[in-house]
């Protein structure tokens, strides 16, 4: 990786850390409603994963999806007015934090309902193959839905019709509250698709370097016509499941450690020293984020609620 890929990793990231700290910020004052789950931490999974792919490459994912949205190119502006349901938000205000969609970005939600997306990932990859595309479609999803039944259903579906898929699970530990060592038997869940004979790979979610690594291998797979690909991605969030979780089923001191001694943008800055980027060009980098963010923040307090009329659009109705 050059020190220039390296730069604009680090800039993605931490693009992602600061506006999730800026949508806690405005969910403490009540501007943003309903639910809102960070990805504070699980940077470097989305950033890695989305170097390795090209143009054309769908992305879907569950409800902790902000970072993935601005890792695969949205503009925070409008990700922000729609977690602050103001109508120059992506869905124009009425979808919120887990139903964000973009064409344009190949970003297919953000989904509330646990281990949907991964069926539907399924779907955007038989697409590809249908149009005899080599593009890729990427499927996100946490260690808290990689026991639901559709999951497995997918796997098959996948491997039956050796569809570009690559799924991965973002394992942070805890699900909804519960750790995985108490709500799933399966103690190496890079291996839960080894019934259909998929490729897999255990992976250092919070090494970019290592995330990057892998991402480059599964689209390789993908694209040469090889099948699906599981990558297990073991990452961790500082954050409760949402921001109405307190997190009480863990020790402070645990996130603490980790914060201390495997931040992902910690690291990064490292390397980056390490490749001779001084500490100018990451202070230039931190003050254009910081621009961007509170520049997104601005334009959702002061963009419009959607007027009562778009309670009628966007809505199939049958004739």
């Amino acid at each position: 990786m050059t020190p220039e890929l390296m730069k604009q990793a680090f800039r993605d990231m931490l693009l992602i850390r600061r506006f999730e700290e800026k949508a806690g910020q405005l969910y403490g004052m009540g501007l943003i409603g309903g639910f809102c789950h960070l990805y504070i931490g699980q940077e470097a999974v989305v950033v890695g994963m989305q170097l390795a792919m090209k143009p054309g490459d769908k992305v879907i994912t569950s409800y902790r999806d902000h970072g993935h949205m601005l890792a695969a190119g949205m503009e925070a502006r409008g990700v922000m007015a729609e977690l602050t349901g103001r109508s120059g938000g992506y869905s124009r205000g009425k979808g919120g934090s887990m139903h964000m969609f973009s064409r344009e970005k190949n970003f297919y939600g953000g989904h509330g309902i646990v281990g949907a997306q991964v069926a539907l990932g399924a779907g955007l990859a038989f697409a590809n193959k249908y149009r005899g595309t080599d593009e890729v479609a990427v499927t996100y999803f946490g260690e808290g839905a990689s026991s639901q039944g559709q999951v497995f259903e997918s796997f098959n579906l996948a491997a039956l019709h050796k569809l570009p898929c690559i799924f991965v699970i973002e394992n942070n530990r805890y699900g909804m509250g519960t750790s995985i060592e108490r709500s799933s038997a399966s103690r190496d869940l890079s291996r839960n698709a080894e019934p259909w004979g998929i490729a897999s790979r255990k992976v250092d979610g919070m090494d970019l370097f290592a995330v990057h690594d892998a991402a480059v291998e599964a689209v390789a797979h993908c694209r040469a016509g090889k099948g699906p690909y599981l990558l297990e991605m073991e990452t961790y969030r500082y954050r409760g499941h949402s921001m109405s979780d307190p997190a009480k089923y863990r020790q402070r001191a645990e996130v603490d450690e980790m914060r201390r001694t495997r931040d992902p943008i910690d690291a990064l800055r490292r390397e980056l020293a390490r490749a001779g980027v001084d500490d100018d060009a990451l202070a230039a980098i931190e003050t254009e984020v910081k621009a961007v963010v509170t520049d997104s923040a601005t334009f959702a307090q002061e963009s419009p609620e959607p007027d009562p009329s778009e309670l009628w659009t966007d809505i199939l109705v049958e004739a």
